[in-house]
């Protein structure tokens, strides 16, 4: 399951990020964002996710949720 069909509120351990932009993945992967971290969707909107990454907030579009698997 990707992040597009994550429920809010609750917490979930990534256990892939496909991408294949070496420039982005080693950008998500200085915010945490990475194989076996915990992120939680805070809010669902209509253009992407407010995700909770170990003690910061982002928001991601819907074509980066679709490529983080949980």
């Amino acid at each position: 399951m990707n992040l597009i069909n994550a429920q809010e509120g609750v917490e979930y351990i990534i256990k892939s990020v496909e991408i294949s932009d070496e420039e982005l993945n080693s950008f998500l992967f200085s915010l945490g964002c990475y194989a076996g971290e915990p992120i939680t969707v805070i809010s669902k909107l209509k253009g992407g996710r407010i995700v909770a990454i170990k003690d910061g907030r982002y928001h991601i579009d819907l074509d980066l949720a679709g490529a983080i698997n949980v």
